[in-house]
């Protein structure tokens, strides 16, 4: 399946501007799904089963270390399709409370030569009560498959009020998802990042906290964080998630810088940068807030650059509990988180 990927299927929906082929291929991805005996056809092909890569992570059972990072799934359409793939958790999101386009197209690039895409998407989603009214329908999700909803601000929300967005997001998604995600890290709104500065992320994420803690059952909480942070920032986002008791953290986002892809034409278009070349930075600050947290039960979710099995095994070896995937998965294709896991599994025998 591999082969017939990367030589048959991709150098067609590489013909095809990203949005447009994402798109297609998410619909011809669900009416294969729909064909007799398609369920059980790609349950066979790309879902591995096995007890001993189930986690037992943040009160929840995840039935693989794998999930499918946020942005690939915003509106909450093809979390019940992706299921089929293999993946232990998929990430919905990130929505906001109000609908919005996002910014002009052209707004996704590829940049193959790099394994790597630029976004500059801009939280384009249908707003919280259309997910909501999806989540609503969730039926058993292929494999016990874990959802997290990732949440955030309007673009046209001022960051003083953004705690009022992140408010109706967690409320109305509360009763649907299994945990939450605090996104302030994407660099496609303007000024979101600015809510990673020390007092506006306090609090953003006492707030919330404070929300959650009302709950007579708490969802976990996370926040997710920039690869673009340097160690004193760190350290701040650590004294604040442990201040905040906040179950955990997803490094990392998209990057903003553009070293490691300077000589590529499309170096120069605005957006986050994803894929082969975050791995390296993403797995430094896995590593940096594994070392210097104070909290022995901090997760932490590794994401940036993974597409092989040991690259997955390198952010798991860093530090990181659970680890996600999104580029990785365009470049290599619907075998990718099976391939994954069978490298985790293979290493587990090893280690005994």
């Amino acid at each position: 399946m591999f082969f017939m990927y990367k030589y048959l299927f991709k150098p067609i929906f590489f013909q095809f501007q990203p949005e447009k082929a994402h798109y297609l291929t998410m619909q011809l991805f669900r009416f294969a799904l729909s064909l007799p005996f398609g369920k059980a056809i790609f349950r066979q092909l790309f879902v591995l089963k096995n007890k001993k890569l189930e986690r037992q992570i943040l009160g929840l059972t995840f039935p693989n270390p794998i999930g499918l990072a946020a942005g690939f799934d915003k509106d909450g359409k093809y979390f019940e399709d992706m299921a089929f793939l293999g993946f232990g958790f998929i990430e919905i999101g990130t929505v906001t409370p109000r609908p919005q386009e996002g910014n002009p197209q052209p707004r996704l690039f590829r940049l193959p030569e790099y394994d790597a895409l630029i976004n500059r998407m801009g939280f384009n989603n249908e707003g919280v009560d259309k997910l909501v009214e999806r989540l609503k329908n969730r039926k058993n999700t292929e494999g016990g498959v874990i959802i997290g909803g990732n949440i955030g601000k309007n673009k046209i929300t001022p960051n003083e009020a953004a705690f009022r967005d992140y408010e109706i997001c967690f409320d109305a998604l509360f009763d649907h998802v299994d945990y939450f995600v605090v996104n302030v890290s994407s660099p496609n709104t303007p000024d979101l990042r600015a809510l990673q500065d020390k007092e506006p992320l306090n609090q953003l994420l006492a707030h919330v906290q404070s929300l959650n803690q009302k709950r007579p059952q708490p969802k976990p909480l996370l926040l997710k964080i920039a690869p673009d942070l340097n160690t004193l920032q760190l350290d701040d986002i650590l004294e604040i998630v442990e201040n905040n008791k906040l179950d955990g953290i997803i490094a990392t986002n998209t990057t903003i810088s553009r070293e490691l892809v300077k000589n590529h034409p499309l170096s120069k278009e605005a957006g986050g940068l994803s894929g082969k070349p975050v791995s390296e930075p993403s797995t430094d600050i896995i590593r940096y807030l594994r070392q210097h947290t104070k909290q022995k039960n901090l997760v932490i979710i590794g994401v940036g650059g993974i597409q092989t099995g040991d690259d997955a095994l390198e952010k798991l070896a860093a530090g990181a509990n659970l680890v996600q995937i999104y580029t990785g998965l365009i470049y290599e294709g619907p075998s990718m988180v099976k391939k994954i896991n069978q490298t985790i599994l293979k290493n587990l025998s090893i280690e005994r």
